[in-house]
């Protein structure tokens, strides 16, 4: 089982930023995070994510699961 699941999108973010991102205004409830590659990954602040939204950002992001998962600990 994958441990990606459960994962919060305002707890998602803080990994980003904790990975080099910026975190910028979105739309709605939504969070922009530009990452050091220059790439900008959208969350949704308020949701539990899917994983397949994760993992997208995450590839997005240039970001391995092991990685990120360290910095979401």
């Amino acid at each position: 089982m994958s441990q990606l699941r459960g994962i919060k999108g305002k707890e998602a973010v803080k990994a980003f930023v904790k990975a080099g991102g910026i975190e910028r205004k979105g739309k709605g409830d939504h969070i922009n995070v530009k990452m050091p590659n220059g790439q900008i990954v959208t969350i949704p602040r308020s949701k539990e994510l899917k994983i397949g939204l994760l993992k997208a950002a995450l590839k997005k992001a240039g970001l391995a699961e092991e990685d990120f998962l360290r910095l979401f600990k």
